[in-house]
C-alpha cells in the first residue's frame, strides 16, 4: 500500500521544493512532476521524497483528517 502525505510548497528551486506539513518541513524531489505548473502555496502529494501529484487545498485537509482517523483507530 502507497501512502502518501499531502505538503504545502514553501520554496521551489532546482528540481527540488521545500514542503511542509504539521510544522514538519522536507525537501521534496520535484522530477515526477515535469510539466505540471507548480506555484508557492499550491500542494503535492508527497510519498518517499518525491511530489507524486498536484491537488487542492480541500483535498489535502480531507487527506490528513483520514490519516488522523486511522491512527485514531490504531490506537482503540
Amino acid at each position: 500500500m502507497c501512502l502518501g502525505v499531502p505538503m504545502r510548497i514553501d520554496s521551489i528551486g532546482d528540481g527540488v521544493a521545500r514542503c511542509q506539513a504539521r510544522g514538519i518541513s522536507r525537501d521534496v524531489n520535484l522530477m515526477l512532476m515535469e510539466g505540471t505548473a507548480l506555484v508557492l502555496g499550491d500542494f503535492v502529494m508527497v510519498h518517499v521524497g518525491y511530489a507524486i501529484q498536484k491537488v487542492g487545498k480541500a483535498e489535502a485537509r480531507t487527506s490528513w483528517q483520514l490519516h488522523d482517523e486511522m491512527a485514531q483507530g490504531r490506537n482503540a
